[in-house]
């Protein structure tokens, strides 16, 4: 529950009419999208990104799609649908993902993920995201840019099970900051 109300995740695409997977109403669990939604979904193998769907106890891999709201191409851009879309009409999200106990889906990299922000840097978000996946109270983190700005955003989620000792740090280094400095820093 968040504010009140229940909140479910699920993931998708516009090639895919946009819901490839949904969390059961029920399911209270996090770190996942839930499982597939009208769709078949495979992880294929990616040897560069040490990626395989023989993987245990989780099996990962690039994120396929195929079935009835998987659409049928670019429109008047053969070119790009051949880059997406294999012989086997399997859509290539470029997703990388791993199957979680119970056939749920957990996104946990894209296989090209580069962007260029406002000044012309070239920026790598998983490098950044290694960086702060190394705290032990890191559960997950998204790093997001784009060409119009000339910073990054990242949203950072606090492991449950961690996190409350992560306040408590918080809150005791409050209190040393007031004490020593002798300031109320609200």
């Amino acid at each position: 529950m968040c504010f009140g109300c229940p909140v479910s995740e699920g993931y998708g695409m516009t090639e895919n009419s946009c819901v490839i997977t949904f969390m059961n109403v029920n399911d209270v669990t996090s770190g996942h999208v839930g499982a597939p939604n009208a769709v078949c979904v495979k992880l294929v193998d990616v040897p560069k990104m040490n990626c395989t769907s023989y993987d245990q106890p989780y099996p990962r891999g690039k994120i396929c799609v195929r079935g009835p709201i998987v659409f049928q191409g670019y429109y008047k851009d053969e070119v790009q649908t051949r880059e997406v879309i294999d012989e086997e009409v399997w859509l290539h999200t470029g997703d990388i993902g791993l199957w979680s106990p119970g056939g749920r889906l957990k996104i946990i990299d894209r296989k090209k993920n580069i962007f260029k922000l406002a000044q012309g840097e070239y920026i790598a978000p998983e490098k950044i995201k290694s960086v702060y996946a190394k705290c032990n109270f890191v559960a997950q983190c998204f790093v997001y840019g784009d060409s119009f700005n000339s910073s990054l955003v990242a949203i950072v989620c606090v492991d449950p099970d961690k996190g409350s000792n992560w306040l408590w740090l918080l809150l005791a280094s409050k209190e040393l900051v007031e004490l020593y400095f002798r300031i109320d820093i609200g």
